[in-house]
């Protein structure tokens, strides 16, 4: 099955939901209206063999401005990943969780509302995974601003390393 096979059927099935094609790369994306996806991924799913969420991913384009979610769907029967991409406002953003149809959802969606702020209806238990429940702001959001201090802590940017130009010249 071919992206232009998967794309076709799937405006067959739902031509108000599927928004379009964008060529990114290394392959393309089929942009979905936001509303919809539940739905486009459950047909994928129990209809097309696409029997697997590889991925979820949050980005960021604050020139947009959007927010938007990135679905990676695999078939072992079609040897095939097709990535979904959905935008939403990036203030606010939020959109239905696949908790319901894939565990690996769960935490996938955890991490894209801890480091995006990207909010999932229905999630049985959005809360932060990776940063401290009473961290400030969503690391990987392009205005983001590291704190200097977190609980009275430096919060460090960057390490102290050994200086790589006497590294292996120890004496012995």
């Amino acid at each position: 099955m071919t992206f232009e096979e998967i794309h076709q059927k799937l405006v067959a099935k739902f031509p108000q939901a599927v928004q379009g094609i964008e060529e990114t790369a290394p392959e393309k994306s089929l942009k979905i209206h936001p509303e919809h996806i539940v739905a486009v991924i459950r047909f994928m799913k129990e209809e097309m063999q696409f029997e697997t969420l590889g991925d979820l991913c949050g980005l960021d384009y604050p020139a947009l401005p959007a927010s938007c979610v990135a679905y990676h769907m695999q078939s072992y029967a079609h040897k095939k990943v097709v990535r979904l991409k959905c935008y939403l406002p990036r203030e606010g953003a939020s959109i239905e969780s696949l908790t319901s149809l894939f565990k690996a959802a769960n935490w996938l969606e955890r991490e894209a509302f801890d480091m995006f702020g990207i909010r999932f209806n229905g999630h049985p238990e959005l809360r932060r995974i990776l940063c401290p429940e009473d961290w400030v702001g969503h690391p990987l959001r392009k205005d983001y601003q590291t704190p200097d201090y977190y609980n009275g802590m430096p919060v460090p940017l960057y390490f102290d390393n050994q200086d790589e130009s006497t590294a292996g010249n120890a004496k012995t």
